[in-house]
């Protein structure tokens, strides 16, 4: 008898630890579930297809808006309650994706198609290039660029990548890119992204 009483405390010990987490390990995969259901359906929507492409002179430039929320789930590995407030705190921002790409695959930071040093047009895309690139909004603000990352692939991929950064941008408006192309030499082109943003 003596032996049950003394079992009794940690048997209700045990039955209540087991209870703790069978409630917690419930909880975790229906909140993981609305994450990947949600992270599905932005993929599925097709994350790309707010994509502007022109040709000219031989060089593909291709502009996309990048859902804000994707980035961010992406970069919180799924956690949609973490990317919810972060998108709180930053849903006045966008990021566009902009490639280059030659028509015959040719690497675009030779001299014969920026007119600068191999070394020079790498620094250009990694820093200067920013200075290059404006948005319109529907609302007609015009928003300078915030940053540049520029995605160095070593050759391996036959295009050139630069993610830019806006501030300030109604997250209703639509907007239209503008890149002043001083690096290759062809003018104004303009992006229109005439589509809300896509939202989760």
């Amino acid at each position: 008898m003596k032996l049950i009483k003394r079992c009794l405390p940690s048997a209700s010990f045990l039955f209540l630890l087991i209870f703790c987490l069978s409630a917690s390990c419930n909880k975790s995969p229906k909140s993981n579930k609305v994450s990947e259901y949600k992270f599905f359906n932005l993929q599925q929507q097709g994350w790309k297809s707010k994509r502007v492409t022109q040709f000219i002179n031989d060089i593909n430039y291709t502009a996309t808006e990048v859902p804000l929320q994707y980035y961010l789930l992406k970069n919180t590995n799924g956690n949609y309650k973490k990317t919810d407030s972060l998108y709180q705190v930053n849903n006045k921002e966008r990021i566009i994706e902009v490639e280059f790409q030659h028509s015959n695959e040719a690497d675009l930071l030779l001299d014969k198609y920026t007119n600068k040093s191999y070394e020079d047009a790498v620094k250009y895309m990694a820093f200067t290039i920013a200075k290059d690139f404006t948005i319109v909004t529907s609302s007609n603000d015009t928003i300078t660029c915030s940053g540049v990352n520029f995605e160095r692939n070593f050759k391996v991929a036959p295009f050139k990548r630069v993610l830019l950064y806006f501030n300030n941008i109604n997250p209703n408006d639509n907007i239209k890119l503008i890149y002043q192309d001083y690096l290759f030499g062809n003018g104004i082109l303009k992006f229109n992204f005439n589509k809300t943003p896509l939202k989760l």
